[in-house]
């Protein structure tokens, strides 16, 4: 959860200074943030030298500033109106062109202008804080959005957005007075103990680094790390261009909006802002910002149910009204309500989301108590109550159950298995911290030959067996994955002997009423040739549904020895594998 730190007086000024200390904790834990304590700002302990440090809710990107936060508790309280979020109407947009070897560091750009800011030490300081915690939070570490802020009279327009090899890179960075290529700001960071230091390895390796350049030439910035002396904003800027580098679209959107809207208040036009057009590499042109409400609809029935309140439609536009969010009655016989949402609230994603507001709005001590009204009773789900059956099943035959990691190396998945990768099957972790961990499992089989092989010194024969999940890649489904519950078992001896593995098989079959029968309602072993098994010792496990649908369970069949090389076992090794959730 995010810490901010504000200042005692300014924000209670702004609030009329109707409140004291424990009465703006009170009013903070009614508006969902924490009072965590009072502090002196120095060594001074004078009253007017007190800041207010205030646990935010980590999706509230909005509420990281002084001017975030104390418009937020303004519009709560009544005190004044959600702004009016706008392009300037007439203004002429800069440009920013993108080069086509951004792709390989830092593909996506926005921009906008602030024009006409007035700026003092304590809002030059939000401003740079605000940054800060953007970068922390939202931005992951400058990994995903990196910020970059200009005095706009100081560069001339239009901007390109490039990537070059760092030696062609000078510029004197910010707050220096050396000439630095880009190998020299890696190595002058690097070596000493700098705020700069822990973002050097994002582009560190990279055979180009991003740079932004005005019509002139003049190095701006050097995303995601530092910007220019040249450039630098001072308290005499009057404007003041942004300019967005990222790795994430969407991010890089949300992180311009926070900026503008915090700061927007502080222009010659209140919360007016310049837009900026970006050209990118195919021609494709993008004019941000985009300050447009989203527009969500809902139910004044589905909100009062959530919440546990009893509200018309036009008592919950009033409510809403009070959280930022401009709320209309589009059919009041059915009670349907629309709600605009502010560039300021990209946390709202769902109804439930609104729900949660209304609730804030309304007082969750003020909601009325009441006893559940639906009672019901815990019940397995079917698929793990067959799990169990399947388990237990398979362990009074005498097989002992492992449970193995659900995550495995692609090698595991694929070469070790003889398979091969076409691309479309395994979950790939983004940034695996281990090889053995790149991928999540497509088959129980190699955890179980694993087991085997950290568990030699014990006595053959090996008779073990797994339930459990495996993960593959379906784009029709919502995550783009789907899990699927499995059995697998393995004997391993001093010869395979498969009628054991086919035994197993078959008394699992038995105990979930399902014949050795080629009829409907049976299932019966298809030849089939698996690379992971011996040729000609492999089968298809076949179900026949009751309306004759053939279903291919899984396989069976005695592993073929590059697998038992592979995974250093030294003994023969037969296995079966089969989905059961046909069987629901």
């Amino acid at each position: 959860m995010p810490t901010i730190n504000i200042d005692k007086k300014s924000l209670f000024d702004y609030l009329g200074n109707e409140y004291d200390t424990e009465g703006f904790r009170d009013l903070g834990f009614r508006f969902g943030i924490e009072l965590e304590e009072e502090t002196y700002k120095g060594e001074v302990e004078d009253e007017d030298n007190m800041e207010l440090k205030i646990d935010i809710s980590a999706n509230r990107y909005d509420l990281l500033c002084f001017e975030g936060l104390s418009r937020a508790l303004g519009i709560y309280l009544g005190r004044e109106q959600t702004p009016n979020y706008r392009i300037a109407p007439g203004a002429k947009p800069q440009r920013i062109v993108v080069s086509k070897e951004c792709a390989q560091v830092r593909p996506y750009v926005v921009g906008a202008v602030l024009r006409g800011v007035k700026l003092t030490p304590e809002r030059y300081k939000s401003f740079i804080d605000l940054q800060d915690k953007l970068h922390f939070n939202l931005c992951s570490k400058r990994k995903l959005v990196s910020i970059g802020t200009h005095d706009l009279d100081t560069v001339q327009g239009p901007f390109t957005y490039e990537a070059r090899k760092p030696e062609d890179i000078k510029f004197i960075p910010l707050n220096q007075t050396e000439l630095m290529d880009g190998h020299r700001v890696i190595e002058f960071y690097g070596a000493k103990d700098s705020p700069i230091e822990k973002y050097l390895d994002i582009i560190r390796h990279s055979p180009v680094f991003p740079v932004v350049y005005d019509a002139n030439g003049t190095v701006m910035s050097l995303p995601p790390l530092i910007n220019s002396e040249h450039s630098k904003i001072t308290l005499d800027t009057r404007n003041i261009f942004i300019e967005i580098t990222a790795t994430d679209f969407t991010k890089v959107g949300i992180t311009l909006n926070i900026l503008l809207t915090m700061f927007s208040g502080y222009c010659a036009e209140p919360f007016a802002v310049e837009p900026v057009e970006v050209i990118y590499p195919d021609g494709k042109s993008i004019v941000y910002p985009d300050l447009e409400p989203r527009t969500m609809h809902t139910t004044a029935k589905y909100l009062n149910g959530i919440v546990g309140i009893n509200q018309s439609s036009e008592e919950i536009v009033a409510l809403l009204k009070k959280m930022s969010l401009e709320a209309a009655v589009e059919n009041a016989d059915k009670g349907e309500i629309s709600v605009k949402l502010p560039p300021t609230r990209p946390d709202i994603l769902q109804e439930c989301d609104i729900a949660e507001d209304l609730a804030i709005a309304f007082g969750y001590n003020n909601i009325p108590r009441a006893a559940n009204s639906e009672a019901t009773v815990g019940v397995p789900l079917p698929l793990n109550k067959l799990d169990d059956i399947v388990r237990r099943e398979i362990a009074m035959a005498g097989w002992t159950e492992a449970l193995t990691l659900s995550l495995c190396s692609h090698d595991e998945n694929f070469t070790f298995l003889r398979r091969t990768d076409n691309g479309n099957e395994a979950v790939v972790l983004l940034k695996p911290k281990s090889l053995e961990f790149q991928e999540c499992r497509l088959s129980l089989l190699p955890g179980l030959l694993k087991c085997i092989r950290e568990n030699k010194m014990h006595a053959l024969p090996f008779k073990m067996f797994e339930v459990s999940d495996v993960v593959f890649k379906n784009p029709e489904r919502p995550t783009g994955t789907q899990n699927q519950r499995r059995a697998c078992a393995l004997f391993s001896s001093s010869s395979a002997q498969f009628e054991v593995t086919s035994g197993l098989l078959d008394t699992l079959m038995t105990a979930l009423n399902v014949p050795h029968r080629k009829g409907a309602g049976g299932y019966y072993l298809e030849a089939a040739d698996i690379p992971t098994y011996l040729p000609g010792r492999s089968a298809n496990v076949v179900r026949v549904a009751e309306n004759g649908d053939k279903i291919i369970l899984g396989s069976i069949g005695v592993i073929h020895p590059e697998i038992l090389r592979n995974f250093e076992l030294d003994y023969p090794v037969s296995s079966f594998e089969i989905n059961i959730e046909p069987f629901l």
